[in-house]
């Protein structure tokens, strides 16, 4: 399972656009944020302004993570180890092993942390003014170049599963899959609901792996049309 506002859709790989979709956002400097911009301003904006709040991690544990997260942001996952990420954190190895007793344990923790956090997310679509499919689409593009890198380097991990507990393939997989149960939930049309989460994914992994970069103007026209037609079909609450 709070994010700045990233001009267009800068999804190159080299500027990068993390998402919103796991339910929180890494800051310019790595850590890990928790609000975001709840607006219920209709239509859906492409790019809304949001406000990032910086979350203290001053714990051993979530300290660990954030230099977990630091370097799968700037290096990459193949740059992941147990002695970088304890120098990082500065902490001893023996620390860290306290805690994360594996890469794959450690790996384990970013992703469960990316979840409870996602958790909120998924509360404001199901429970906030905007309802499923603004919220859905508002977040389907990655909204800063941290978090494109975070979830560009958590698919790597995902396709060497040698270094990924089961629970964490699980967990990443639900963080996407559950956005499905949700659009199903507030919409009666259930084909409406599966193009609406193509769309929405699709934009989404073409931002993360760099495959251009999406017409701002022709996106929001996109994003009013689908919204529009889901607004004839949304069960009321």
């Amino acid at each position: 399972m709070s994010r700045d506002s990233c001009e267009g859709a800068e999804v190159a790989r080299n500027e990068g656009c993390r998402r919103g979709r796991a339910g929180s956002l890494v800051d310019r400097s790595g850590r890990r944020t928790l609000d975001r911009d709840s607006s219920t301003v209709q239509p859906v904006q492409y790019r809304p302004a949001g406000t990032v709040s910086i979350v203290s991690t001053s714990n051993t544990r979530d300290r660990i993570l954030d230099s977990l997260q630091d370097i799968l942001v700037s290096v990459g996952y193949s740059a992941v180890t147990l002695e970088a990420v304890a120098r990082d954190a500065q902490v001893s190895k023996g620390g860290l092993l306290y805690h994360f007793p594996s890469k794959a344990a450690l790996m384990n923790g970013l992703v469960q942390r990316l979840v409870e956090l996602a958790e909120a997310e998924f509360k404001e679509a199901r429970e906030g003014g905007e309802g499923v499919v603004r919220v859905f689409l508002r977040m389907s593009l990655p909204q800063s170049p941290e978090e494109r890198e975070l979830y560009w380097a958590l698919i790597a991990a995902l396709r060497s599963h040698e270094e990924l507990e089961e629970e964490a393939v699980r967990h990443v997989q639900y963080l996407f899959a559950h956005w499905r149960e949700l659009l199903h939930e507030e919409l009666t049309d259930p084909v409406l609901a599966e193009i609406i989460l193509r769309a929405g994914d699709g934009l989404y992994m073409a931002a993360i792996a760099g495959l251009g970069r999406p017409d701002p103007e022709l996106t929001q026209r996109m994003i009013d049309r689908l919204v529009e037609e889901s607004d004839r079909v949304r069960r009321p609450r």
